[in-house]
């Protein structure tokens, strides 16, 4: 059986993210075939165009990471209506130089949880027009609007009885969409 190596982006630093633990559930749902893991994006330099010729070793690590996998899982948080900045400056960093992004052909889901009503809403839709141009294939349905609100992990950080059918669906379909891109 062959392994999908999935990277996975969170889009937030914050120690208890409700999106890193949506990223660690979303790895317990995932299939047998798939492996997540999370890159780390906390380390990378602000993107200055300067820097193309010789980028930092952190970036040149994530470029690595994202071209060793067979997909890559945008689960991000939500700040002020768009995408936060350290995830905008990942997918700066490893877009760059000009014609050496390791981002193009990687087939993407985007996902997130908020504690607002649209979940992340605004960000995921950011997130898609930037993706568009890395040429990335996102998956486009089902969509995930997530609300973080009682109940939604259990204990274990495990996805709750009444939201977990409904987060495999979407997990299956981001596995079907990865698959089909890779055959």
């Amino acid at each position: 059986m062959s392994k999908y190596r999935i990277a996975v982006v969170v889009g937030s630093l914050r120690k208890d993210s409700f999106n890193r633990k949506l990223a660690n559930a979303l790895a317990r749902l995932a299939p047998p075939d798939f492996e997540l893991e999370q890159v780390r994006i906390d380390d990378l330099p602000l993107y200055n165009q300067d820097d193309d010729g010789h980028q930092a070793a952190p970036v040149l690590r994530l470029k690595k990471e994202i071209a060793a996998a067979q997909g890559v899982l945008f689960v991000t948080a939500e700040y002020n209506r768009s995408i936060p900045g350290v995830l905008k400056n990942a997918i700066d960093n490893a877009s760059r130089p000009y014609g050496q992004s390791a981002w193009a052909g990687k087939p993407a889901g985007v996902i997130g949880i908020s504690i607002g009503t649209i979940g992340t809403a605004m960000a995921q839709q950011h997130l898609r027009n930037v993706l568009v141009f890395l040429d990335m294939p996102a998956m486009a349905q089902p969509e995930a609007f997530l609300q973080a609100k009682d109940g939604f992990f259990d204990a274990d950080g495990n996805i709750g009885e009444a939201s977990r059918g409904f987060v495999q669906s979407w997990m299956d379909a981001y596995a079907a969409w990865v698959k089909r891109h890779n055959a």
